[in-house]
């Protein structure tokens, strides 16, 4: 039992290590978001106004991206729309190509944004996956560096409501 404790710890203090430079969770208003979807078109965070968002950041070549990207499906499959936006953000990719290839191979069923080297330094993404989540005013209430279960995204998007 002294084990399983220890290795809690562990594991809670790493995971408060890495992400001490993200944007933190005390309600702090999100930075703005504008970028071209993979099929063209201009986005901007604007348009879920007054809706929570999960804003999940990732890098096509990322292992833990791959494994993580089904989990981002099927959380839009049980979460409305109408009651949580979900967003991919691209980052550290080659090619539009690239993108398109990682988006259709794991059937991403949200939009998928192209990102660049200014996004990822306003959301404080320096590892991926990243996930933010925002409550209905867009601010910050958890956020979370690397892989995460269905569950761990269902719970934390389930603070919002």
């Amino acid at each position: 039992m002294l084990e399983a404790g220890f290795f809690v710890v562990v594991f809670i203090a790493v995971g408060a290590y890495q992400s001490r430079d993200l944007l933190g969770t005390d309600r702090v208003l999100a930075p703005a978001l504008s970028a071209t979807t993979l099929d063209g078109d201009p986005y901007d965070l604007s348009v879920h106004a007054d809706q929570p968002v999960l804003i999940y950041f990732f890098a096509p070549w990322c292992a833990y991206c791959s494994a993580s990207a089904d989990n981002i499906v099927r959380l839009r499959k049980i979460r409305d729309e109408t009651r949580l936006a979900i967003v991919t953000v691209a980052l550290d990719w080659k090619s539009r190509d690239e993108v398109s290839e990682y988006a259709t191979g794991h059937a991403l069923n949200v939009p998928v944004l192209l990102g660049d080297a200014t996004v990822a330094e306003a959301w404080h993404v320096y590892a991926f996956p990243t996930y933010y989540v925002l409550d209905s005013e867009h601010r910050v209430v958890a956020r979370d560096i690397g892989y995460s279960t269905q569950l761990g995204l269902w719970w934390r998007s389930w603070v919002t409501e």
